[in-house]
């Protein structure tokens, strides 16, 4: 799994190909994405998953939490990064309160972030308790990604970002919500937030793919969110974030510039703009200064 050649058709990735993947034991790597562009470069470099992450409300809306946002806000960055996908696996959030208030809603949103926003499947956080949601969501012909350890629409129960899964009882309910998941019918497992050690029996217990972020390298994939990867964000990064490039250091510079050119007046220089014909030029400056048509 690799970044395709230029010309080359997209192969299509399926849920199928990340269990292929998990069975050969190659890692996968998926990223967040939140519009055309960015999931258009995701896509093109190879990358397996991409997830349209409700982490949209803190790092591209700049809320304080994931918790306000709303499933027209997912739909609306759903449908920009799905123009930009050919080949990735693509995974949408559903957002707090789109699934808390009974499986009927449940299902008409996943289907809406399935019919509008072309996601390949849904999202959703929680273990055990979620089991008999996902088999309902599985019943309706909708893939269901869970999301067990930390997960950020329970900030207020965990009491913050806390890792998860640090005692014996903790790591047997980690155990029993991941056995749940899978048996409902959930395709793949985020696993946020928890000891390395405890992730790796997870992922070796599952038989679906594990997907880490900050669960240390033994999950079957790994996911980051673009904004910490790229430095784009204004909050200390976690723990477990590596920068892939400084995207933000380049824009700050790069505004920075763009504002003095433009307070020198070198900006836009005389190849940068557009001219009249000598023929309409010259009529032009023969016309007295003033005259008004």
């Amino acid at each position: 799994m690799s970044a395709r050649p230029e010309g080359m058709a997209a192969r299509k990735i399926t849920a199928q190909t990340l269990l292929d993947a998990k069975r050969r034991r190659q890692p996968f790597a998926a990223v967040t994405a939140y519009d055309y562009p960015t999931a258009r470069l995701a896509d093109e470099a190879g990358i397996e998953l991409i997830l349209v992450g409700d982490s949209l409300g803190m790092v591209v809306l700049g809320l304080e939490s994931t918790l306000p946002v709303t499933i027209d806000e997912m739909l609306h960055h759903a449908r920009a990064v799905r123009r930009g996908v050919q080949s990735s696996f693509l995974v949408v959030d559903m957002p707090y309160g789109s699934y808390h208030t009974g499986a009927d809603d449940a299902v008409r949103n996943a289907l809406r972030l399935m019919k509008e926003g072309g996601a390949a499947a849904v999202k959703l956080e929680g273990g055990a308790e979620r089991a008999a949601l996902v088999e309902r969501l599985t019943r309706e012909e909708i893939p269901v990604v869970g999301h067990i350890g930390l997960t950020p629409q329970a900030v207020h129960r965990m009491g913050g970002y806390r890792v998860q899964g640090k005692s014996a009882a903790a790591i047997d309910g980690l155990m029993a919500d991941a056995a749940a998941l899978e048996g409902a019918g959930a395709v793949a497992l985020v696993i946020e937030g928890v000891p390395r050690e405890v992730a790796a029996r997870l992922t070796a217990a599952a038989g679906i793919p594990t997907i880490g972020i900050g669960a240390g390298p033994e999950c079957d994939g790994q996911i980051l969110v673009l904004h910490d990867m790229f430095q784009l964000g204004f909050r200390t990064p976690a723990k477990f974030v590596r920068t892939f490039g400084d995207a933000g250091t380049l824009l700050r510079q790069g505004f920075a510039e763009y504002r003095a050119e433009v307070a020198a007046r070198t900006f836009p220089k005389e190849d940068e703009s557009y001219h009249l014909s000598p023929e309409v030029r010259a009529e032009l400056e023969a016309e007295p200064a003033g005259r008004t048509k």
